[in-house]
């Protein structure tokens, strides 16, 4: 006796950031901001324009895996920041970039992306600058460096699943007792299959409801702190 079906229930996108409720949708960076890209925000309330273009420089070189000591160090020399407000600006760019780039054109509009920089109060000039950088000519090569540099967990490409009954068994305690069989395809090529009763497979289910629940309410909680 076999149900069988096939397919995956669509991702679930938590509420966005503040001032985001009517576009009803998430931020690039996920449900919460990085806290590099925070820090780094406050930070460039009172960082210059010339400053700031060669800590930008500096990163997508780190992005590239090339050298940027060098560059940092003259950065460091020229303006009246400190080892750690470098390192905050470093490290949000950095982490900004990235994460915008592991995000393919059709999935980031360039005016998403503005608006949610905007959100962070970052200055109009600097918004433009990183949007010249994610969405510019050099976006490939940004790309295929990142590629290279992260270990990238495999992604499910095709997911299957049925709902056997055992007639005869060897253990009279799984007689007649249904379960799940599922079946996931990777990314990297190989196939997992394993064998889910139901009880457990119900215990899965309300697991999940319950993280996404929580998430939610610290979304709510994000949306709050951010207004004040």
């Amino acid at each position: 006796m076999t149900a069988a079906g096939k397919g995956v229930s669509p991702p679930y996108l938590p509420p966005g950031l503040a001032g985001e409720s009517s576009l009803n949708r998430a931020s690039f960076w996920g449900p919460r901001i990085p806290p590099q890209v925070e820090a780094m925000a406050k930070s460039l309330q009172e960082v210059e324009k010339e400053i700031f273009r060669k800590l930008l420089k500096a990163a997508v070189s780190a992005l590239e895996g090339k050298e940027c000591q060098a560059s940092v160090k003259m950065v460091a020399e020229s303006a009246n920041l400190s080892e750690e407000q470098l390192a905050i600006l470093l490290s949000g760019m950095y982490t900004l970039l990235r994460e915008a780039l592991r995000l393919p054109p059709s999935s980031l509009k360039q005016e998403v992306f503005k608006e949610d920089l905007k959100l962070l109060r970052i200055p109009e000039d600097f918004i433009a600058d990183f949007a010249t950088v994610v969405f510019g000519n050099r976006r490939p090569l940004l790309e295929a460096a990142l590629q290279k540099q992260g270990n990238r967990l495999p992604r499910i490409e095709d997911f299957k699943w049925r709902v056997d009954v055992a007639i005869s068994t060897s253990s009279l305690a799984r007689a007649l007792q249904p379960s799940i069989l599922m079946q996931l395809k990777l990314s990297d090529g190989s196939a997992h299959r394993f064998e889910v009763p139901v009880a457990k497979f119900q215990e899965l289910r309300y697991n999940i409801a319950l993280i996404l629940k929580e998430m939610n309410d610290l979304e709510k909680r994000s949306i709050l702190k951010i207004q004040d």
